[in-house]
């Protein structure tokens, strides 16, 4: 095997094994945050003395479902895609490369990668908040009807349950700004890091080729200077 046959198996192989990371991240980060949507939306006890906001839990019920169903997508892919990784990975012969399938379910990787680590994070975080809503907004009912033995006036401001959602609301923008801002970042570092490595890859393929057309040109050279002595 020549040295550029050599270098394009040992990308081949690398290029597996992310794949094959992202997937097992995507699977376990979507059957996590799924699993904790679906709780959250069982569990969480609506007042039956409370009229709810109508946005309000269309916005909670909505986003529940579609951060489940973009977790649930993601799993499919890395469900179907990764077994066929593994089975190629785990076999010790370097022309299994040609197997894998990653190089074409290329985008359906990264588009696992995405939903699972972008959108279906940035849901989970709106799913916190909505949830915050729903939980405490019913407590501002005591505060409204006071029991009759006591003599208590009606507060003029915000009521407790209200406290704590805004309180929520506010740790959670900040930190969602944080987030999409750190994964701007990452993904600028991490194309230009790919983009350096592939110039650095076709340089080195250019040098290799560089000099087996050399040693070519010096293997034509001999041969003909071979045949002149024979002549």
């Amino acid at each position: 095997m020549s040295s550029n046959e050599h270098s394009l198996q040992a990308l081949s192989w690398r290029q597996l094994y992310l794949s094959r990371a992202k997937l097992k991240a995507t699977s376990r980060t979507s059957a996590l945050l799924s699993g904790f949507a679906m709780v959250a939306m069982v569990e969480v006890q609506l007042e039956d003395d409370h009229e709810y906001p109508p946005g309000l839990l269309i916005a909670f019920s909505a986003c529940t479902t579609v951060l489940v169903a973009v977790h649930l997508f993601a799993l499919m892919i890395s469900t179907c895609i990764l077994p066929n990784l593994e089975a190629v990975s785990n076999v010790h012969n370097l022309n299994s490369i040609k197997e894998s399938p990653h190089e074409r379910m290329h985008r359906h990787i990264e588009l696992a990668w995405a939903f699972s680590t972008v959108i279906g994070t940035l849901l989970f975080l709106a799913e916190v908040v909505l949830l915050c809503w729903v939980k405490f907004l019913p407590l501002k009912n005591k505060n409204k009807h006071p029991p009759p033995t006591e003599n208590v006036t009606e507060s003029s401001g915000i009521s407790q349950g209200e406290a704590a959602a805004i309180a929520s609301t506010l740790i959670m923008v900040p930190f969602a700004l944080v987030f999409i801002v750190f994964a701007v970042h990452f993904y600028r570092s991490l194309v230009s890091h790919k983009t350096e490595r592939q110039h650095q890859e076709l340089e080195v393929l250019a040098k290799i080729t560089q000099m087996q057309n050399q040693l070519d040109h010096r293997g034509d050279a001999s041969n003909l200077s071979s045949s002149a002595h024979l002549a």
